[in-house]
């Protein structure tokens, strides 16, 4: 099975920015549709995806993504500023319970 490219993870990213797919923290994971993203954080800032699994089972790291391209560099400045909008109402909301 071949690996994910940063591309996939991003546009995951991307789908959960534009309302496309709904997105679910999951501990120190976010879920995508079946999509589980490890993601690592600057203080409140996203900063990277550090490893991928889709939902077929394929996988994706950091290490093995085409010149270390993150699928979050790929983010525009907008999709980027709603994935940490997201992240920070999932926070909110499991905090609140």
């Amino acid at each position: 099975m071949p690996a994910l490219s940063a591309r996939e993870v991003c546009q995951q990213l991307r789908d959960a920015a534009l309302g496309l797919r709904p997105l679910r923290r999951v501990g120190v994971e976010i879920d995508i549709d079946g999509w589980r993203l490890h993601l690592d954080f600057d203080g409140s800032h996203l900063h990277h995806c550090l490893a991928c699994r889709s939902s077929d089972g394929r996988e994706g790291t950091l290490d093995s993504w085409r010149w270390g391209t993150d699928p979050v560099s790929l983010l525009s400045t907008w999709e980027l500023a709603q994935v940490e909008r997201l992240l920070r109402l999932q926070t909110t909301n499991s905090t609140e319970c």
